[in-house]
């Protein structure tokens, strides 16, 4: 029998209703914030990017494929992975069906790691997708944009992820338990799989210049990972002990 509270109709509507004002006033605080991230200001950026894409090298400004914005989702795919990043890879199973309706839209999707184009382009073959990849490998741009960090910055802590200093869960010592699983599903292991980061970073072309608009980070990137909106409306929630998920076709067949 189950442990969890059971009711009548009329008690779990009563309920509802209660969740129902508090579903809208989140609606209502979560349309304010969009609100406040496009009030940003935006900062203009000058210096060179160049990456290798499926169409030969490109700038930053190419990556926007003739529209005026840009969503870039810093996958993690580092130079010695020998695959992406599993959570990286849930998140990204979403975009295929989004990218069109953005494109649609004067925005372009596009996906950047540091990994050799050739990696991609193989990883993304398997994985069945078809959004833009594009490499950075040899450049700035990851740096710059705070997803992925050097040997040194590790040895001497001074690695900044999501806004702060230290204190992420892939910058400690020894590494924990789940980077060391999820390294090992990359090839690699903890340190150097945590050189990389997950995040989502917006431009805007205007006038003949790109500008940065907005970067998020860690949980930031929660809202585009469309599993764990499912699982927040199912029965038991996210109900997680440890690292469950896999690459798509890594599941046994049900």
């Amino acid at each position: 029998m189950t442990m969890h509270m059971t009711g009548t109709r009329e008690e779990w509507l009563s309920a509802r209703l209660a969740v129902f004002e508090a579903e809208k006033e989140l609606t209502r605080r979560s349309d304010e914030l969009v609100r406040q991230r496009q009030a940003l200001p935006w900062v203009r950026v000058d210096k060179e990017y160049r990456f290798e894409t499926d169409e030969g090298e490109a700038s930053l400004a190419d990556l926007f494929q003739g529209r005026s914005q840009l969503l870039v989702y810093h996958f993690m795919f580092g130079p010695d992975y020998k695959a992406g990043c599993p959570s990286c890879s849930s998140i990204a199973d979403g975009f295929n069906g989004v990218v069109v309706h953005l494109a649609n839209h004067d925005v372009t999707l596009s996906v950047v790691s540091r990994a050799p184009l050739a990696k991609l382009q193989a990883y993304k073959q398997r994985m069945g997708w078809a959004f833009p990849w594009a490499s950075s490998r040899g450049g700035d741009f990851n740096f710059d944009f705070n997803v992925s960090f050097t040997e040194e910055q590790q040895r001497n802590g001074s690695v900044e992820y999501n806004y702060e200093r230290g204190g992420h869960a892939m910058d400690a010592i020894p590494a924990l338990e789940p980077v060391v699983q999820l390294a090992a599903t990359c090839g690699t292991d903890a340190a150097t799989y945590a050189r990389d980061r997950p995040g989502m970073s917006a431009f805007v072309l205007e006038d003949g210049a790109v500008y940065h608009t907005y970067s998020t980070y860690s949980r930031g990137v929660d809202g585009l990972w469309g599993m764990y909106q499912w699982l927040d409306r199912a029965p038991k929630g996210r109900n997680e002990t440890g690292i469950w998920w896999r690459r798509h076709d890594e599941y046994d067949k049900r």
